[in-house]
């Protein structure tokens, strides 16, 4: 686990300066028992059966994780794929196609075919999706997303339910979507939603599931081979000091007692199917970096690091609070408080940061050479970083106990200019 001993920053059983030693900065650690210990808190906590887990692969692609990931939850978690390389990534781990369920938006009749193909089921977002695939391949299974009308999430991007999202067929459209799946002969195995992201309270994710479980009662007639109900992800994890992690036994017996008496009413057992990404892997990663400027304005000191919103974007896209420390001296004095910026030409490129601008961070004493590790970043960090300012991706480590190995190289420039 990630861990403070003796004011020094530990993963696993490894000193956080000695990571950052081995390996250089800026690289990403993960910590392997968080994320087991995450996706035995899902199998375990929710105690209605049959219970699938279908892991929002978005959140971290890494081959070890996702390889992780299965070891530990084998038998209950699959894939949730948005593409198809991450459809790829995911057979690779060794998922089979039965545990991949392939939900994509805007999605082509060529990535779909390459769903088809692998015996992947394919989620539909829309009506238009919808009848495509039933040209592509009449007489098979498919799934479709509804958009409930109810969204959640930390920031206005990561909604994706009720008018102003992009994402399912709206809720009064799924008659119009149990049409076209009957014009080409389609058994829709599946209705699937999915309200947001960073959702840290029960009540949000019971009230978009009565949602959807009624638009399913509404049209039980007509959903005789149904076999899961997916409710998606959106089960967040405290960043903030003043945050809480969501009471998920009480979760877990709200969701569970909530499915259990609809199949009562439905008349059979159906699944029971979530999607979460970030639950089971934010906690478990750290952005290690280094300062490498120290300078003040009227207004702010600014302490610059090797590494920028190419690497975690989430401050800048999201104004996303991820806690700081010095790895070497934790809860050290003096403290002061400073800005902690990256090293891409952007102003935006701030990681002590709202959605207003820069919020000053209390920390101790910094000077050059200082290693900083940036936590609860091990979703939606390397997953989402790119090569802007033509500058190469970091490492990615794991860290198990008293081991660590490297599960992905850092990219040169070479690979950078040339993509070889």
């Amino acid at each position: 686990m990630i861990s403070v001993k003796g004011n020094s920053l530990f993963l696993g059983e490894i000193p956080a300066a000695e990571l950052a030693g081995r390996f250089g900065t800026p690289v990403y650690a993960y910590d392997e028992e968080t994320i087991r210990s995450k996706v035995r808190d899902l199998v375990q906590g929710i105690g209605y059966r049959p219970f699938r887990i279908f892991y929002a692969a978005k959140a971290n692609t890494n081959l070890s994780i996702l390889r992780l990931i299965r070891e530990e939850g084998k038998g209950v978690v699959g894939i949730d794929a948005v593409s198809p390389g991450e459809i790829e990534v995911a057979l690779k781990a060794g998922f089979k196609p039965v545990e991949i369920i392939f939900t994509s938006t805007s999605v082509t009749d060529e990535e779909m075919k390459f769903a088809i193909l692998r015996k992947v089921l394919v989620n539909c977002d829309s009506l238009s999706q919808l009848e495509r695939y039933g040209r592509l391949s009449p007489n098979s299974r498919v799934c479709f997303r509804v958009n409930p009308d109810v969204g959640a999430g930390h920031h206005g991007h990561v909604i994706t339910g009720g008018p102003d999202s992009k994402f399912g067929i709206w809720a009064a459209d799924v008659g119009k979507a149990l049409d076209i799946a009957e014009k080409y002969n389609l058994a829709v195995v599946g209705i699937h939603e999915h309200i947001g992201s960073g959702i840290l309270e029960t009540e949000k994710f019971l009230t978009a599931m009565n949602v959807l479980l009624s638009i399913v009662e509404k049209n039980k007639a007509r959903l005789q081979g149904l076999e899961f109900v997916d409710f998606g992800g959106g089960i967040g994890v405290p960043y903030r000091p003043d945050q809480k992690p969501i009471d998920f036994s009480r979760f877990g017996r709200a969701v569970s007692s909530l499915f259990e008496d609809f199949c009562g009413k439905f008349g059979r057992k159906l699944s029971l199917v979530i999607e979460p990404g970030r639950y089971l892997v934010a906690e478990s990663g750290v952005l290690f970096c280094t300062v490498n400027t120290v300078k003040s304005t009227p207004k702010h000191r600014f302490v610059g690091v090797d590494t920028g919103f190419n690497h975690l974007i989430r401050p800048m896209a999201y104004g996303s609070y991820h806690p700081i420390v010095l790895v070497d001296n934790c809860n050290g004095s003096p403290r002061e408080k400073v800005a902690v910026c990256g090293n891409i030409c952007e102003s935006g490129d701030v990681f002590t940061r709202n959605e207003e601008g820069i919020v000053d961070r209390e920390l101790p004493v910094l000077k050059e050479g200082c290693v900083l590790a940036i936590l609860v970043a091990g979703a939606y960090g390397f997953s989402m970083a790119s090569t802007y300012n033509t500058r190469p991706r970091p490492p990615e480590v794991l860290v198990s106990g008293k081991n660590a190995k490297l599960i992905r190289k850092r990219e040169d420039l070479k690979h950078v200019i040339y993509g070889m």
